[in-house]
């Protein structure tokens, strides 16, 4: 009698490539997430590098410009600078020492670690130059890579 050959994959075969897949997946998607969440914040940066010039020019009459119920300026007003993940940017301060709070959208568009979040910018004058830190909420330093944490 001949030996039957064993066609296909066995059940254990298939399990064993399922699990495979299941911690490869397990693996990947946070590490998307969180490549999704950096992606969007950059967002913020790209608005403030646009910013910080016309800040510095409106810093030439000594003064921070306010943008909160009005455009001041080449600043518009807060809630009419917008982006995809950005929902208004806020002009205020003391001159020197201005401040810039951007604020992230709070719809299903954004990643829900970076949703409704506000990050602020600070100039200071060091000695005749200027320099802009960056601050952001505990936790959100991933996100938002040159920033410090605790707002």
């Amino acid at each position: 009698m001949k030996a039957q050959m064993q066609k296909g994959f066995t059940l254990i075969e298939l399990m064993i490539v399922v699990a495979i897949i299941g911690i490869l997946a397990a693996v990947a998607l946070p590490a998307y997430q969180d490549y999704t969440a950096r992606a969007q914040a950059s967002e913020v940066f790209v608005m403030m590098d646009g910013l910080k010039t016309r800040m510095e020019e409106s810093l030439g009459t000594g003064a921070c410009p306010a943008n909160t119920s009005a455009a001041v300026g080449d600043i518009p007003k807060a809630a009419d600078m917008k982006g995809k993940y950005v929902e208004s940017v806020t002009t205020a301060g003391t001159a020197p020492a201005c401040t810039v709070a951007i604020k992230t959208v709070n719809t299903s568009d954004i990643n829900s670690n970076i949703k409704a979040q506000t990050v602020t910018f600070t100039r200071a004058e060091n000695g005749g130059s200027a320099s802009w830190t960056c601050k952001v909420g505990t936790g959100l330093g991933k996100y938002f890579k040159s920033c410090t944490e605790g707002v």
